[in-house]
């Protein structure tokens, strides 16, 4: 990879997300034939945007917040993807989410292109009244380029149903009308669709029930360890419980359990809920070294906290037949190769966690159409998009006997480019 590919003002950790992206594309271009003539348009995000938010807090004082919309792709169809209110955002790590969600929507043939949005802050030090404020003006800044047929912002991390309910009603006031379908992941109540709560997790524990019959692992008495445990990975956790696997070992933030005979995942959940973290769990031994959690011994490991967690430093201690990538990024490209030679089955962010875009792209149509389907129709239809999306990437890994990932961004980046080509450039 050259290094004028990535500026340095967006590497302040090594080659950073973005860099991690680029090197996937590099690891896919000799399978693209034809189409590898279009593939720097996969390289250069079409538009990226930063805006600076300011507020009033509380206190009169007034400050000050960085906010980006990066739209990677729209050959497709409009940007998809979610914001994220992190204390750690960068325009890297924004612009390579935007790129993995045109591989991830391509991936499952959803008729997206991609899309990702942050502001950088700690969105704990804020009241509610302050955070309503951010998320208003970020909105107000960066209206100009969302839209329902133009970029459909989400939920990411820390943010949910009542951000998103904050940046419909921003919009709709200075569109003059509601629109309800410029986000997905809203309240019900505001067209928010039955299922997309639980789809990124749900889809996860789809996805790995295909993968370990696979690899002939049964579910029933399967080892599970989870990294990050909200949005996804608590309820990647609950429903592989429910079909009878063992949840041996949950990490977050703050903390790290373990239970050779498997966690109870409700009560685990009814802690979080009432304490922030596991730590503090009497359902489980605590492990003080975060380190550790890497070398648990399990079938499957869900990594469903931020990017990149597995690296070459932890790679080699994973003893888990399967991962399944719950985050966005979670393996970098070296520990993906020490993971392959170790004979681990890597499925990819962009199939494995495809679940949560699937269900907005649900509630978009729904939105459009002003008709709602029920929460089995949804779950079945996830289902069934889900399963056949792994199943094309499984055979074509199989035929060029190639990994899953680089499976799955020859099916993505072969479609983009080929809507590439369709359009053409223009003028």
């Amino acid at each position: 990879m050259s290094q004028h590919q990535i500026p340095s003002y967006l590497t302040p950790h090594g080659i950073g997300p973005w860099g991690v992206y680029l090197e996937q594309i590099d690891r896919v271009t000799p399978h693209l034939g034809a189409l590898a003539r279009w593939v720097e348009t996969l390289k250069r995000p079409k538009r990226a945007l930063i805006v600076d938010v300011p507020i009033e807090r509380d206190d009169g004082t007034i400050a000050h917040f960085e906010g980006y919309r990066v739209q990677h792709n729209t050959s497709r169809g409009p940007g998809k993807g979610g914001v994220r209110f992190h204390q750690d955002v960068t325009l890297s790590e924004v612009m390579a989410l935007s790129a993995w969600m045109t591989i991830k929507n391509a991936a499952v043939n959803v008729p997206y292109g991609g899309a990702k949005g942050g502001i950088r802050v700690d969105p704990k030090t804020l009241s509610q009244g302050e955070l309503q404020r951010m998320t208003r003006r970020y909105t107000s800044e960066i209206n100009i380029i969302i839209g329902p047929n133009k970029d459909i912002p989400a939920p990411d991390v820390n943010t949910n149903e009542k951000v998103m309910a904050w940046m419909m009603d921003t919009y709709s006031m200075n569109l003059g009308s509601t629109a309800s379908g410029v986000v997905t992941g809203k309240p019900i109540s505001l067209g928010g669709s039955l299922g997309r709560h639980e789809a990124t997790g749900r889809g996860v524990f789809v996805v790995g029930c295909e993968a370990a019959a696979k690899k002939g692992i049964s579910i029933q008495g399967a080892r599970v360890a989870v990294q990050g445990f909200g949005n996804v990975g608590g309820i990647a956790a609950r429903l592989f419980s429910e079909a009878g696997a063992k949840v041996v070992a949950v990490q977050d933030h703050m903390g790290t359990v373990v239970r050779e005979s498997g966690i109870d995942v409700t009560a685990l959940q009814a802690h979080v809920a009432q304490h922030g973290s596991v730590v503090g769990f009497t359902g489980a031994e605590a492990v003080q070294d975060r380190a550790q959690f890497w070398g648990v011994d399990c079938d499957i490991l869900v990594p469903a906290a931020l990017e990149q967690q597995i690296t070459p430093d932890n790679a080699g201690q994973i003893k888990a037949r399967i991962i399944l990538e719950g985050a966005n990024g979670p393996t970098t490209p070296a520990a993906d190769d020490i993971l392959h030679d170790k004979g681990v089955l890597v499925v990819p962010d962009v199939i494995a966690n495809a679940g949560g875009v699937t269900v907005s792209y649900f509630e978009w149509v729904q939105d459009f159409s002003s008709f709602f389907w029920t929460e089995d129709e949804i779950n079945q239809r996830l289902t069934r998009i889900m399963r056949e999306a792994f199943a094309s990437v499984w055979q074509l890994a199989e035929e060029k006997k190639v990994s899953l990932r680089t499976a799955a961004f020859i099916v993505a980046c072969t479609r983009v480019l080929q809507a590439r080509e369709m359009r053409g450039l223009y003028p």
